[in-house]
């Protein structure tokens, strides 16, 4: 794969949350899971579902910061940031 540009995203996670969904919050992604903040259960919830509606493996991204927050800093590979606009409109 010759794409090696990634993009970092700040993002606010609501868990436990009735219905899922993505939404550009300003600059930020606010991001609904209905897992429970707990053993990291929210987290992966976030990522499968920011893969899923991306279209990209979920090893494409990473938490950098704040793995026990409900503010995150994610690292998505292969993506701009220009894409990810495009794909969460």
């Amino acid at each position: 794969m010759s794409n090696h540009s990634s993009v970092r995203i700040h993002i606010k996670v609501i868990p436990g949350a009735t219905r899922t969904g993505i939404e550009w919050l300003g600059d930020k992604l606010k991001i609904k899971v209905n897992a429970p903040p707990e053993k990291g259960r929210a987290n992966e919830a976030v990522i499968a579902l920011l893969a899923a509606k991306l279209g990209i493996a979920a090893s494409a991204i990473t938490i950098v910061a704040g793995h026990g927050c409900a503010l995150k800093i994610l690292e998505i590979h292969a993506m701009t940031l220009a894409q990810l606009r495009q794909a969460i409109a």
